[in-house]
């Protein structure tokens, strides 16, 4: 997950829609992309400095957190959305940028996150 700066580029949600049941945030982009991404990988990603350190290798490995659910989305400029989840957590600031990379990489990260995990000693609850 680098830093690469926003451009015209960057691909621009065109809808956003939380599917609460099944903790799914559906993401559109006007590249004609389609991301569903669960609640809980959203929040075990999320870009807070509470998750991701303060620099490298000090990130926070999230664990139980299988039920999460978003309770709120808040827009932030035309750039971003907060993403509020029930357990409490409200820091994480999602750029349009960091959403694409998320869902463009989904299985990569979750099987970062899936061996992690197992390192740790954490088996996920089953939904």
């Amino acid at each position: 997950m680098g830093n690469a700066k926003m451009t015209d580029k960057t691909p621009h949600p065109v809808s956003i829609n939380l599917h609460s049941k099944s903790r799914l945030l559906l993401i559109e982009f006007d590249d004609g992309s389609n991301f569903e991404l669960s609640c809980e990988f959203l929040r075990v990603y999320s870009p807070s400095a509470e998750v991701k350190g303060h620099g490298p290798g000090q990130q926070v490995l999230q664990t139980g957190k299988e039920d999460v659910n978003i309770a709120e989305i808040e827009p932030i400029g035309h750039y971003a959305i907060k993403l509020k989840f029930d357990d409490g957590h409200d820091t994480g600031i999602y750029s349009w940028e960091y959403l694409y990379d998320l869902g463009k990489n989904y299985e990569r990260y979750w099987q970062d996150y899936s061996q992690a995990l197992k390192q740790a000693g954490h088996e996920r609850k089953l939904q």
